[in-house]
């Protein structure tokens, strides 16, 4: 018996037209295998126009069933055209073998009574490109321009993105500097943003926003892919520069540029351009879905306002894992472990199945936290209660988390016996461990394995200098600089952002290049010596060169975080607060510094550094010193 979502049938007519009009309404796989075995027992199924569309049924719904589409195709005697199409088409848009749409087109040219149309070529450069086959998308290009339909706007923008793609950029460009679809219309904007966007994958960023500024028209699709290519390669502050400009130009942002610019103000920390966007949604009437709103709470969190990621939570769809996972994580960064457990409990009360995500947040908590016996048992819940595979990053968060309660050995035997090969991000948890408790032993151990891993990494490099100067052990500590000269690999530098008036202002360590230089510089010097006279003392282990005490004490006064707060400090009036992000991970010096700086100026300081938020207030820290 037919299901019910499939209209009846007159039992008493099988007519070819009949069948046909049920199969052009089937909902689901389940109703077309049951009109196919009625088109089989009829013999119906011999009608070209019946096989088709039961072809295209299977391999175009969603999801589509590709192995019964390929029996249904083979046991066609004459597939026509529009079934070989529908086919290729459905493997080429496949995650799991889109090679075998490259086949089915073999299958295709050697099939004397057919040859493949404008329909066909699309799908097939789509395999090629997904494949990276560019000798084949090359063989397919000659064929395309033999039959003629190399100036169809379809097969033409769907051939310069095989070549971009494929990395192929020179090709790609002089294909549409030879067309005639490059006149301001709708083509020659897609042409250029496909041009865009394969820069972009090469890193090629110069050429990228050349084509971008040489274009006469631009659609806010063309704004977007700029805005979330430079977020992909970590140009944070270049994309919330895109995202102002788009707007001086009179170009309104959608839905997806606001879900593409939230992660670069969340880097960035900039949360008063945070709320503008919010605030922009609301007002355009912009729905704020499951997906926008995670970006939104996650925007909040990493920008230091974690009750406003907990209100915006607390007003979206909660049906999905992916809104739980951002105020979980944001909570995590915070050290607010036991209101993360406590989402975590409510995730679970709201039958929603926690993700994999999901524990990479709730286990990150409990290593700010040193909670390492809840961190155990999480684990454990993942892996027997949700039957979750631990994934690298699973891991990296039990080793970070137990080495950062001293219990290093038992760090090492879950590096030694993981399932999986360590990477490097486990290691260098691993070495901080044993740097700030000081085993030398593991420590060496560790980065030995490091610098295996990954011999042109500057982390793994620093990492070790820093534990050979925490030893006193100099000479190590220059040969390791005189290896990163050799092999020309550079330090990351020190990077702190803060925002004042909706400007967001960048310094480096030592930084003497902002227009309010000699300002920032008097103030350092102020806030040193009224940091003395609470009995600071610098804290001068960090600095990893051989010279006298008094030159260390100057190097840790000039670190980018300590600039970035003078800054604020001479740009805002008194009392408040502050807000400074920081690429790397706060150092000790600096910690005891702003926590005591938060006390002599009666500011609220929060600086966000690489792995959490520390608040700063009345000369206390939220981490509690653990960090």
């Amino acid at each position: 018996m037919l299901s019910s979502s499939v209209p009846c049938l007159v039992p008493s007519s099988h007519s070819p037209s009949s069948l046909l009009l049920n199969l052009k309404s089937t909902k689901t796989l389940k109703d077309l295998r049951q009109l196919h075995s009625l088109a089989i027992k009829t013999g119906q199924i011999h009608n070209p126009l019946t096989a088709a569309e039961a072809l295209r049924i299977s391999a175009l719904s969603n999801p589509p069933d590709l192995q019964y589409a390929r029996k249904l195709f083979d046991q066609m005697p004459e597939p026509n055209l529009f079934s070989y199409n529908t086919l290729i088409r459905a493997f080429s848009e496949s995650d799991d073998n889109p090679l075998e749409a490259l086949q089915i087109f073999l299958q295709l040219l050697h099939y004397e009574p057919l040859q493949p149309n404008r329909y066909t070529f699309p799908s097939i450069l789509k395999a090629c490109a997904r494949i990276k086959g560019y000798e084949h998308g090359r063989q397919i290009h000659c064929l395309i321009v033999k039959l003629g339909i190399a100036h169809d706007g379809f097969v033409f923008t769907n051939l310069v993105r095989m070549y971009s793609v494929c990395g192929l950029m020179d090709d790609a460009q002089s294909l549409v500097r030879k067309s005639s679809f490059l006149s301001g219309n709708e083509a020659g904007i897609v042409l250029n943003n496909i041009l865009i966007d394969g820069y972009f994958r090469l890193r090629m960023i110069r050429e990228a926003r050349e084509v971008f500024e040489t274009m006469s028209n631009r659609t806010v699709v063309s704004w977007n892919g700029m805005i979330s290519n430079l977020v992909e390669i970590g140009l944070f502050k270049e994309a919330i520069d895109i995202f102002h400009r788009m707007q001086v130009e009179g170009m309104k942002p959608n839905y997806v540029t606001l879900v593409s610019v939230l992660p670069a103000i969340s880097r960035i920390g900039a949360l008063e351009l945070g709320k503008w966007v919010h605030l922009y949604a609301e007002r355009s009437g912009i729905v704020v879905d499951d997906i926008l709103g995670s970006a939104l709470v996650d925007m909040y969190s990493k920008c230091g306002n974690i009750e406003k990621a907990i209100q915006v939570f607390e007003g979206l769809p909660k049906g999905s894992p992916i809104t739980w996972n951002a105020l979980i994580s944001g909570l995590a960064m915070h050290g607010q472990a036991r209101q993360a457990l406590k989402y975590f409990k409510a995730m679970e009360q709201a039958s929603v199945s926690p993700s994999d995500v999901t524990f990479i947040g709730i286990l990150n908590a409990c290593s700010h936290a040193g909670f390492v016996c809840e961190g155990r048992n999480y684990f454990d819940i993942m892996v027997k209660g949700y039957g979750l595979r631990p994934r690298l990053e699973h891991y990296g968060c039990l080793v970070d988390m137990l080495g950062r309660a001293g219990r290093i050995e038992e760090a090492v035997e879950i590096v030694k016996k993981m399932p999986v090969k360590p990477d490097d991000v486990i290691y260098k948890a691993l070495l901080s461990a044993c740097m700030l408790h000081e085993n030398s032993e593991l420590g060496a151990w560790a980065a030995n394995k490091l610098v295996e891993l990954a011999p042109y990494d500057s982390g793994c490099y620093v990492l070790l200098s820093n534990l050979y100067a925490s030893m006193g052990d100099w000479e190590a500590v220059a040969n390791v600089r005189l290896k990163m000269k050799e092999l020309d690999i550079r330090k990351d530098p020190g990077c702190s952002w803060i925002t004042v008036d909706g400007i967001v202002h960048e310094f480096v360590v030592e930084d003497d290049t902002h227009p309010r230089a000699t300002e920032i510089k008097s103030m350092l010097e102020e806030m040193a010596d009224k940091l003395r006279s609470e009995g600071y003392v610098p804290d001068t282990r960090g600095v990893l060169v051989n010279i006298d005490e008094e030159e260390k004490e100057s190097a840790v006064l000039h670190h980018s975080e300590k600039i970035a707060l003078s800054f604020g400090l001479i740009s805002t009036n008194p009392g408040v607060s502050l807000q400074i992000v920081k690429n790397l991970r706060i150092c000790a010096d600096c910690h005891e510094s702003i926590k005591l700086a938060s006390k002599i100026y009666g500011r609220r300081i929060i600086v966000r550094d690489r792995i959490r938020f520390h608040h700063f207030e009345d000369g206390f820290c939220s981490c509690n010193n653990y960090w």
